[in-house]
């Protein structure tokens, strides 16, 4: 599906079971909420700290779905046309960062202390 059929059928989906859009802010409110879920799932998989016993581990996907939804109602609702939007999005990080990132000792490995990316336990 492309991200247009995606914006149509999210559309779809409000004007038949959600009756309207939410106000702008009340979905900018719901989509802080999501990207929180999917922050609680990254920080207990990927960082110290743990999900809670008996609780069933939540689905990253899913959640990361309910991201996609709420920044595609908040599209429709203000008139961006995402295909537009994400090709001139990566066209600037192309021509921004086309050199920056591999310039980067961080992310190189080639740091002048030698400190592996992501060790922030080396000076």
């Amino acid at each position: 599906m492309t991200i247009l059929e995606y914006q149509e059928k999210v559309d779809e989906w409000v004007k038949t079971y959600g009756v309207r859009y939410f106000s702008e802010l009340t979905n900018l409110g719901i989509l802080m909420e999501e990207v929180g879920e999917v922050a609680r799932i990254m920080t207990r998989t990927y960082g110290e700290q743990s999900f809670k016993e008996g609780k069933s581990k939540p689905d990253l996907a899913d959640e990361l779905a309910d991201v996609l939804f709420v920044a595609v109602c908040i599209a429709n609702q203000t008139g961006v046309d995402l295909n537009a939007a994400l090709d001139k999005n990566l066209e600037k990080k192309r021509l921004r960062d086309k050199e920056r990132h591999w310039n980067n000792p961080k992310l190189t490995g080639k740091s002048k202390n030698n400190n592996p990316a992501g060790d922030r336990t080396k000076p």
